[in-house]
């Protein structure tokens, strides 16, 4: 029979979570540190509040990166690889979204909003995935151990184009057409590349133990994304044996309406 022993090693082994904040990055920051692995945080502000957070508790090493800039995503994969080694779990966790696209009908959307959007979310996946292949395939595993994973989160608006938000469809679709292409490519390179739509609000954890979305407000019952159960797929899809990888994942609470 053959071994089921081709997942990886988690000890020891480098995650890069692009894209910061007490959501989803931070969740996934505190699970994977839990399992034995260094994190890497890069954000454009690494001295913001969450970042700080992280640094603090776990030791986290936190980078400053534009992650629409090629430049930036190219030191920033530099100084990961230098300080803590290749990165053999990449996360990318930008959706770019602002107020500006989001309920906007076509004739109002500011062209430079959706321009923004479409350079901060499609664009810099395309970045970072074009370092972190780079990275992982200079640097084989070896053996029958994959070469890495690379989980990009996106929003419900990757599946369904909904009215009154054209900007933000548009980014969507295009990151999940990036990753589709990325997977077809990479996968028999040893590259693992999985696709999480989020349909829903996420409600992250508040100070006094509640959790609260922005637009949605607190939650009651589980009707929100809980941002720790996510980071539990994302290192799931990443300890994945090989013959059963999975591209795509939509992760939605149990009463979501879709």
């Amino acid at each position: 029979m053959e071994s089921l022993t081709t997942k990886p090693d988690l000890a020891g082994s480098v995650a890069l979570i692009i894209g910061g904040g007490p959501g989803i990055s931070s969740s996934c920051a505190r699970l994977f540190s839990k399992n034995g692995m260094k994190v890497a945080v890069a954000a454009r502000n690494p001295d913001k509040e969450p970042m700080k957070i992280l640094q603090t508790e776990l030791g986290t090493s936190c980078y400053a990166c534009d992650a629409s800039e090629p430049d930036d995503v190219a030191r920033l994969f530099e100084s990961v690889v230098s300080d803590l080694g290749t990165p053999r779990l990449v996360v990318h966790n930008i959706d770019g979204r602002t107020l500006d696209i989001i309920r906007k009908d076509l004739v109002e959307a500011d062209a430079e909003a959706v321009r923004s959007v479409l350079v901060n979310s499609p664009f810099s996946a395309f970045l970072v995935a074009q370092q972190a292949v780079q990275a992982m395939l200079a640097t084989p595993a070896g053996g029958n151990s994959p070469n890495g994973t690379i989980v990009f989160s996106n929003a419900s608006a990757a599946i369904k184009g909904y009215a009154r938000s054209a900007a933000f469809a548009m980014a969507c679709h295009a990151k999940a057409g990036l990753t589709q292409s990325m997977a077809r490519e990479l996968m028999p390179q040893g590259i693992h590349v999985a696709h999480v739509p989020i349909d829903g609000a996420i409600g992250w954890e508040q100070p006094d133990g509640s959790r609260w979305h922005r637009l949605a407000g607190t939650t009651e019952n589980d009707n929100m994304l809980h941002p720790d159960y996510i980071a539990q797929t994302y290192l799931q899809i990443h300890c994945q044996h090989r013959s059963t990888w999975t591209h795509e994942v939509v992760l939605r609470p149990w009463q979501e309406d879709w």
